[in-house]
């Protein structure tokens, strides 16, 4: 006897879940061997930039520095203090999608504090691959670079850093010490950001790079500036609170309310409230706001 066959409804049915999740799982392997791209949006560095960086700021030194792999990173050193002694640094990590050496030119906003502003690697003149150990690794040395200069100031340096940079200079406060910690739109860990965008994505399980920085916060004793965009369609402001709520040591967080994640560097009150910040850690020793 001919086995009757499954009613249309049912054969549509098993035919769409097996579809959904076909889907699924292709979404996962997508988003697992895509991640790199979509994490490190590299950036070159032209010579139209670098030739503005040289007119605009002669006390621009380019440095490289090599990463112990082979490979070297490329960077400047802003001499942004007057004088022979010893000055304050700040090291800034850059966004995933930014060549940094253009911040060069904001050095005016920060008076007595000299800038050191590296690529990661494969961004600007940087050679090899960014990873979350790569940068990691890579920030330590830069420190180690810098303590190391008789105009540097060893007890005055503060990192500073924004978007996925914010992962690198929290990760370096545990590393390092450092004087403060100035962190521009940052996140509690990629993971948690992924989370949220991605709810249909196993992110806990193919994410390569997580970038926890809530969980390093909870040891940073180092004081903390958190700059956080208030209208940020990026990294929702949930995540910065989060990160804040974590962080172990005293912190001072400031909403810059209208400012988007892309924008928040325009906002009137972006530089004047970093200045404020590190001058109260500096012992009013740097000159006055221009």
């Amino acid at each position: 006897m001919a086995k009757e066959a499954a009613p249309y409804w049912k054969r549509a049915l098993f035919s769409g879940v097996r579809i959904a999740i076909a889907v699924l799982v292709l979404l996962q392997v997508y988003m697992y061997v895509a991640q790199e791209r979509m994490i490190f949006l590299r950036q070159g560095l032209g010579d139209e930039m670098r030739g503005m960086v040289r007119r605009a700021r002669p006390d621009a030194q380019e440095i490289w520095l090599p990463t112990g792999g082979g490979e070297r990173l490329h960077g400047w050193f802003v001499r942004n203090a007057e004088g022979a002694s010893p000055a304050p640094a700040l090291i800034y990590f850059r966004g995933n999608a930014e060549e940094v050496s253009g911040l060069a030119l904001a050095a005016v906003e920060l008076r007595g504090i000299s800038f050191v502003l590296f690529n990661y690697r494969g961004y600007g003149r940087s050679e090899g691959d960014p990873s979350e150990s790569a940068l990691f690794s890579d920030a330590v040395a830069i420190y180690d670079l810098v303590a190391s200069r008789p105009d540097v100031d060893p007890k005055r340096i503060v990192a500073m850093g924004r978007s996925l940079g914010s992962g690198v200079a929290t990760y370096l406060a545990t590393q390092r010490p450092l004087a403060a910690v100035v962190l521009v739109t940052p996140y509690d860990s990629m993971t948690a950001v992924a989370r949220a965008k991605y709810p249909y994505v196993l992110v806990d399980l193919l994410l390569i790079h997580p970038f926890d920085s809530a969980s390093r916060a909870r040891t940073i004793d180092t004081p903390l500036l958190a700059l956080v965009a208030g209208a940020d369609t990026v990294i929702p402001p949930y995540h910065a609170q989060q990160l804040v709520k974590a962080w172990h040591g005293p912190v001072t967080a400031v909403v810059l309310e209208g400012s988007d994640h892309n924008d928040i560097e325009l906002h009137a009150r972006y530089w004047s409230t970093v200045r404020n910040f590190i001058r109260d850690r500096m012992a009013d020793t740097l000159p006055p706001a221009p």
